[in-house]
């Protein structure tokens, strides 16, 4: 009989659908259509693991029992009349191992570019009020290691080797870019160094670089564009990260305004040239404006040179996607009516990245169908690029198992130009599509996604596997208040 440490009541669905936002968005209460989701999926899980002859655990951990929640979910999906996507699955596979396995078990490289985790022992501890507990829902996510003794012992649920459980054992990423949070230069939740370490210990397990770093720059915040020669050239980075509507006044900058050329001249100087640039997500109304893509297009054209990878593709949390209208400047279509005014064709040198973007979209699949189906068409097919925002979402396999099965409509398809999600499309997003802009050829993507010992290590932990199936990030308008006063 299986031992499980974690749920072993069973009571945990392996497709997580929750209110659980990233800390840059105040998280969004569930809707009507998800709620019963997910109702529908516990009652399918019990009567699909009585007629299996297993513990609810067991069926809930196989990829039938990941088969059975998203059947769930398209069903209330399609009650509701959301039907211009879905995830393509045979009824019969929340039963057959086989068809699961068909449709939820891949062989694509995939290779997330926007990860992270915090450092429970970091220096931007020393700058927390006494008494104050950051990150505390994180105890709430029943994760073992928030029951050990000590102030702060839940933070150990967002360490490095939770890191890499849930990113490498619990899911198949094979490598993934660490990148970073706005913050003042002696508050950030992980810094550069502390980054680093997590990368070696990977390195550790021979994990054939399997971990990839960011370095953070906010040209506005004084020291920051004069560290960019240390972070190339001490931590070896492979691209920028940069927020446009944060500052340490709380005023964002455009791209094409003094601080932003003075980041994409420099950042040609020193020869990285990927800029990764958080758009959508807007940090309130104050910084609205600059969470918008019009400057995109803009530097985009100036500089072909450079790679501009949009973190989020434009996505405002709680709007709904539609076809693309230029008249709506907002969410998904700011992002492409600047590529589009600008002349930028698709599957040149702007990326949209779905960090966060996908993990929304998974529970409207009417909104996933067009936002997707809208990137595929503008962006192109070969620049739509994976990033889950892990570890705030806990493991991005189901992220991953989602995306897999995910289908827009042929109706939408005809109307809209909308392509067909063809698995070719699929191994693109998952990860070889992002090897241009890194730098990487296809040979080193298979050396890293080899028979290295993490590649052992995961094998021989699937044989009994004992994934959490848990979010990590804050919950409830409270929780994402309180983080904001800490001002991590």
């Amino acid at each position: 009989m299986k031992h499980y440490r974690h749920d072993p009541e069973g009571l945990r669905l392996p497709i997580k659908l929750d209110s659980t936002s990233n800390g840059e968005f105040e998280p969004v209460p569930l809707s009507p259509v998800n709620r019963r989701a997910n109702r529908m999926a516990f009652e399918a899980a019990g009567a699909n693991a009585k007629r299996c002859g297993v513990k609810r655990r067991d069926f809930l951990v196989s990829t039938c029992g990941a088969a059975s929640t998203l059947l769930a979910i398209n069903a209330a999906n399609a009650e509701a009349g959301k039907t211009g996507g879905k995830f393509d699955i045979d009824k019969e596979a929340a039963l057959d191992p086989q068809l699961a396995a068909a449709k939820l078990e891949g062989k694509e490289f995939i290779f997330d570019i926007q990860g992270h985790y915090v450092d429970p022992n970091g220096k931007w501890l020393k700058g927390v009020p006494a008494g104050a507990t950051p990150f505390d829902w994180t105890a709430k996510s029943k994760c073992a290691l928030a029951e050990q003794p000590g102030e702060r012992s839940y933070l150990q649920c967002l360490s490095a080797p939770e890191f890499i459980k849930d990113v490498f054992m619990d899911s198949d990423t094979d490598m993934m870019v660490l990148s970073f949070v706005p913050s003042l230069r002696d508050a950030e939740p992980v810094t550069i160094e502390e980054a680093a370490a997590t990368a070696a210990i990977v390195e550790q397990m021979e994990g054939s670089h399997r971990l990839m770093l960011h370095g953070r720059v906010n040209p506005n915040q004084d020291g920051d564009l004069q560290g960019m020669d240390e972070l190339a050239g001490r931590w070896e980075i492979s691209a920028w990260k940069t927020y446009t509507q944060w500052g340490p006044d709380g005023n964002g900058f455009f791209l094409h305004d003094e601080p932003g050329i003075r980041m994409i001249e420099k950042a040609r100087e020193l020869g990285i040239k990927n800029i990764c640039v958080h758009k959508g997500l807007p940090f309130g109304k104050k910084s609205y404006e600059h969470s918008l893509c019009d400057d995109i297009g803009i530097v985009a054209k100036r500089y072909p040179d450079v790679n501009f990878l949009i973190y989020h593709s434009g996505l405002v949390i709680g709007q709904p996607e539609g076809p693309y209208d230029p008249k709506r400047n907002e969410g998904v279509d700011s992002f492409i009516k600047s590529v589009v005014e600008n002349d930028v064709p698709p599957n040149s040198n702007v990326y949209a990245e779905l960090g966060s973007t996908w993990r929304m979209l998974m529970q409207d699949p009417d909104s996933a169908a067009h936002a997707l189906g809208k990137l595929f068409r503008y962006v192109g097919t070969k620049n739509v690029v994976w990033g889950t925002d892990s570890i705030w979402y806990g493991s991005p396999q189901d992220q991953i198992q989602a995306f897999r099965t995910f289908q827009i409509s042929p109706e939408l398809q005809d109307k809209h130009g909308y392509p067909e999600i063809t698995p070719a499309l699929r191994a693109g997003v998952f990860g070889l599509n992002a090897l241009k802009p890194y730098g990487l050829s296809m040979d080193e993507a298979v050396k890293r996604a080899s028979t290295d010992r993490v590649s052992r290590q995961r094998a021989e932990y699937r044989e009994s596997p004992d994934p959490k199936f848990v979010t990590y990030g804050p919950k409830t308008r409270r929780e994402f208040l309180n983080l904001l006063k800490l001002g991590v």
